[in-house]
């Protein structure tokens, strides 16, 4: 029924459009046809459609009629509206203004692309745009598609973490007085939304499946003995896991639960600690040969492979039984390995890359199909002729990304993953991760850890 305003103007009270699926596996593709109700005004209409797997009944009614009619999906018609028309479909609701003649097809709807975007979000270390946050387009040979001016005073980045749920992003920092900090970047309109310090410091964090709370070190060159737990929407400290001094990486690998190794020297950094996300209950695997450094997670929490202090190779922990083993590199550098940095399985789990020293210009790679017998199987060169520091993948596993020593001036190297071939060099960043949009909207992401997807 048409009424006019106080502008004279005339307003049109619109049919509500009701989707409703059925599943109707006989049928093959059809368009739509409109049937009216005899028994409502012109504007009540109903009209269904059928697509290989599922019918959709279309109930189409007049605010000036009570009458409802149901019609079978007929093959073929057109529908011809000069209002607003609202669309409801399970729960998602959108607003087409129909003018003259509209011919909606179910094929033509099968048909619409999806626009899938899969981006790198890399944190810079150079000292020009410390902080600052540069995203690069994968599929298109990773090239760079904005920067996102984050936050000023930024010294050191120390780590970052995503969640798809919430389209937010959060990187701790010390700023240029050495405090620690943390920044929340909304994904949808690149702005800040928070930005504040966390006491006593910060380090490489974590972040629980639902988006809600961060885990966050409390740096490995301090001396507190716990973790700080932080309400991901405000910042502000929930809880507080105490268990050991200088902590370091927290991660939050797909099967849980949280994992930490912190650096202290008074024995308990020989162990990887195990947080129990509903009750916060501490366990811990070891002890190591030495004290902790970068480690990584298969898919199913039962294999972890660790960096270990004055080590040339790696520590292997299978997190069921406790039992660790050594894998030795044959061919290594002289002198004392001091920490290797960096080590992460490949998506598929059937490698894991390990960083060298920071002199050593070398990756080493290792056949992890049976995951406590470890076997090298290839070592990369990188083009810096310098040593490097941590290391990650994308979440498919057709790239891996190494990063430079801390805060050089070096690039981050993109190998193909599959054939250990170098491809790439972007800017400096050693804290980056994959995050992929369908149609604007967040539907998967990576991981700062070169973590297990298998």
């Amino acid at each position: 029924m048409a009424q006019r305003d106080h502008r004279g103007m005339t307003t049109v009270r619109t049919p509500v459009f009701r989707l409703t699926p059925q599943l109707d596996s006989a049928r093959t593709m059809s368009t739509i046809k409109l049937r009216r109700s005899t028994t409502a005004s012109a504007a009540s209409a109903i009209y269904c459609f059928s697509t290989k797997a599922v019918s959709w009944t279309i109930k189409v009614r007049s605010r000036t009629s009570r009458s409802w009619s149901q019609g079978k999906p007929p093959r073929q018609g057109k529908l011809r509206l000069n209002a607003s028309t609202k669309l409801e479909t399970k729960g998602l609701t959108s607003l087409c203004t129909l003018f003259g003649l509209l011919s909606i097809t179910s094929e033509a709807a099968a048909q619409a692309p999806s626009i899938a975007v899969r981006s790198l979000y890399a944190v810079n270390e150079s000292a020009t745009d410390r902080g600052f946050i540069s995203v690069y387009d994968i599929e298109a040979g990773h090239r760079l598609v904005k920067t996102i001016q984050t936050v000023p005073n930024v010294g050191d980045v120390r780590g970052m973490a995503v969640s798809a749920v919430t389209g937010k992003l959060y990187v701790t920092y010390q700023d240029v007085s050495a405090t620690g900090m943390v920044y929340c970047l909304n994904l949808y309109d690149d702005t800040i939304l928070w930005d504040r310090a966390v006491s006593p410091g910060a380090d490489r964090l974590a972040i629980n499946p639902d988006g809600q709370l961060l885990y966050v070190p409390t740096w490995e060159g301090g001396s507190a003995d716990y973790i700080n737990v932080l309400d991901a929407n405000t910042g502000d400290v929930v809880r507080q896991v105490h268990f050991s001094n200088r902590s370091h990486d927290t991660q939050y690998p797909l099967s849980g639960p949280i994992f930490q190794e912190t650096k202290a020297n008074d024995g308990s950094g020989s162990y990887l600690y195990l947080i129990d996300p509903g009750s916060y209950t501490v366990s811990r695997v070891g002890p190591y040969s030495g004290i902790l450094g970068p480690y990584a997670i298969d898919s199913t929490s039962n294999y972890a492979v660790n960096n270990v202090r004055d080590l040339w190779g790696m520590q292997v922990a299978n997190l069921k039984t406790g039992q660790i083993i050594t894998a030795s590199l044959p061919d290594h550098p002289p002198g004392n390995a001091g920490l290797l940095h960096g080590i992460g399985w490949t998506p598929d789990q059937t490698e894991v890359w390990q960083n060298s020293s920071w002199s050593d210009p070398h990756v080493y790679i290792w056949d992890m199909r049976s995951p406590m017998a470890p076997v090298l199987k290839d070592r990369v060169t990188l083009r810096s002729g310098r040593g490097s520091h941590w290391l990650t993948f994308d979440v498919k596993g057709d790239y891996g990304y190494v990063a430079p020593n801390k805060n050089s001036s070096d690039g981050t190297e993109i190998f193909n993953a599959r054939t250990h071939t170098s491809v790439s060099v972007i800017g400096s960043s050693e804290d980056l991760l994959e995050i992929d949009f369908v149609n604007g909207k967040i539907s998967q992401v990576g991981d700062q850890y070169g973590i297990g997807r298998r």
